[in-house]
């Protein structure tokens, strides 16, 4: 059997059946035809093998067997689906490199930092043009809200409702839409944003939300290069277990700060934590504790709490 006909129109069909269900799949989708080209190039024909699985696992450029084992996890659902057709087909064991996934320290932004990211888009060309202008809203907004990227790129203009300061997220991660409220300070930045955005002519011609010059829609591509950019011109070092600062830490930033606002005003964190999680369209609450880290302010926090209750006995 030809591995493009095999391979390419069946991860078409699976992806296709996975969506109907609700599932974006957009970076599995990618992986999987990253595979059928890896199939191809190394000449394989046949049903999909464990020996084609993990030579294609192994085969990314940084080598680490993280990504190998993340690599079957994506192939893992798709063999299942494939052997229906093809009994042959060979399900790579999820043990095959260890742990898919396995927590990194991210990146807790102070708000000096999110403040210099925010004045930094000031400088981006055009000087005074609508990219600069809509990476800083961008940024603010998950900084002040915790949206994922792709959440906030994927806006549209009915999608915000700055007279009831309501944000609508349409077709979140695994399909979920909801409705997230913003503060008075978030929705007048927005509102500055909106005046600028519908000065330009070029801006018109799209319903998005957030737009680049010349009326180019702000893709989350796009607003991910420019913060990589900014954030080697502000120097940062990164304060975790990834090489540098992620746009997503904005997200795991919002969190950490809930929390240690939580904790400084003496409320039931349990409790909140269940509104958080929806806030945030999270699938389960368990999701929303994986972003908590131990801060040096939260472990401040933490301590004096027990001192309190134990009354300083060591």
């Amino acid at each position: 059997m030809n591995a493009r006909t095999s391979f390419s129109t069946w991860i078409d069909d699976y992806l296709a059946v996975r969506r109907r269900a609700g599932f974006r799949l957009e970076t599995e989708g990618t992986q999987l035809r990253q595979f059928a080209r890896f199939a191809e190039q190394v000449g394989h024909s046949g049903p999909l093998t464990v020996r084609l699985a993990v030579q294609w696992a192994s085969s990314s450029h940084t080598g680490r067997r993280l990504t190998a084992a993340r690599r079957i996890e994506v192939l893992r659902p798709f063999a299942s689906y494939c052997r229906q057709f093809d009994p042959a087909t060979e399900i790579p064991p999820r043990s095959l490199f260890g742990r898919a996934h396995r927590r990194l320290t991210p990146h807790v932004f102070t708000d000096n930092e999110v403040l210099d990211l925010l004045a930094a888009c000031d400088h981006l060309y055009p000087s005074g043009g609508l990219r600069g202008a809509s990476c800083k809203t961008i940024f603010g907004l998950i900084a002040a809200t915790g949206l994922r990227v792709s959440e906030a790129t994927g806006l549209t203009r009915s999608d915000v409702d700055l007279e009831r300061q309501l944000l609508q997220i349409r077709y979140g991660k695994f399909g979920k839409s909801r409705w997230v409220p913003i503060h008075p300070t978030t929705a007048e930045a927005l509102r500055t944003f909106v005046s600028k955005r519908d000065r330009d002519p070029l801006a018109g011609t799209t319903d998005a939300f957030f737009v680049f010059d010349c009326g180019r829609p702000a893709s989350t591509r796009s607003v991910e290069r420019v913060f990589k950019v900014l954030r080697t011109a502000l120097k940062w070092r990164a304060r975790g277990d990834h090489p540098a600062p992620r746009l997503q830490d904005l997200r795991h930033s919002f969190v950490c700060h809930r929390l240690q606002e939580w904790y400084a005003r003496g409320l039931d964190v349990d409790r909140s934590i269940l509104a958080l999680s929806t806030y945030l369209g999270h699938a389960k609450v368990t999701d929303t504790y994986w972003y908590e880290t131990a801060t040096p302010e939260l472990l401040a926090i933490a301590a004096r709490r027990f001192v309190r209750c134990h009354g300083g006995a060591s």
